[in-house]
């Protein structure tokens, strides 16, 4: 027997079992490794030179429409954290803390950050002075860490990398204009760059993010006829803005 045809043996059926063919294709394709923290991956030499790729094409397309790149701390105090009730709520159970520094326990928890709203407000209450300081439209690429219970290579993991972009205007129908118009740059990047097919909608009011007002969502369809969540764009009105002063 070749080699190719020990690796196509050592694949799952897709018919046979879904979920069992596509871990198999990560692994033996090379893309990734479990770790030796549980939930967590590798990303191997094939997987990073893919992300890199779309990293390069997607922040071309941000810096086109306007939008700066940054880079906020890993970690987010307790207090900073709690300010917005919603937003926390939502993420509470995911959250990962650090508690102590060193063998000196810590006089306030830290939380190791599962999105960056937070931050991005909290630096925004400090530099924007008045509208004419508008809009900031401000993008980073990091990793986040929520503390999920069940986890796959790719599709949902305890540390994963992403970009996630926070912006503030001077009146809300622009700010539902930015929403829309990367909503349109996903489904665009998505259709043009990887020949992914997706369906543009807005997600229910229990799906939708903590503390959004309405988030708009790109989803595509996989095998299993099951839809897989690919980008979400969330308008949050003001209130954000009216924690943050």
């Amino acid at each position: 027997m070749s080699k190719k045809d020990k690796l196509v043996k050592a694949i799952t059926s897709r018919d046979e079992d879904f979920s069992q063919w596509y871990t198999d294709i990560v692994t033996r394709a090379e893309l990734s490794s479990y770790s030796s923290v549980r939930g967590c991956m590798i990303l191997r030499p094939y997987a990073t030179a893919l992300w890199e790729l779309i990293r390069e094409d997607l922040d071309r397309r941000f810096k086109e429409s306007g939008h700066e790149n940054v880079i906020m701390p890993l970690f987010i105090p307790e207090s900073l954290l709690q300010k917005e009730k919603d937003h926390v709520d939502g993420f509470a159970p995911e959250v990962a803390w650090v508690t102590h520094g060193g063998n000196e326990k810590l006089s306030e928890r830290l939380c190791v950050r599962p999105t960056s709203e937070v931050l991005f407000c909290d630096h925004y209450s400090e530099i924007i002075e008045s509208w004419r300081d508008l809009p900031k439209l401000y993008n980073q690429w990091v990793s986040v860490v929520r503390w999920e219970k069940s986890t796959r290579p790719f599709l949902r993991t305890r540390e994963f990398f992403w970009q996630e972009g926070h912006t503030a205007h001077a009146t809300a129908e622009e700010a539902i204009q930015e929403t829309k118009d990367i909503l349109e740059l996903y489904a665009d990047f998505f259709e043009e760059t990887l020949a992914i097919p997706v369906i543009k909608g807005v997600k229910t009011e229990s799906e939708k993010f903590a503390g959004a007002e309405t988030t708009y969502t790109v989803e595509s369809m996989m095998y299993d006829g099951k839809a897989l969540q690919s980008g979400t764009s969330h308008y949050f009105g003001d209130g954000f803005a009216k924690v943050f002063d």
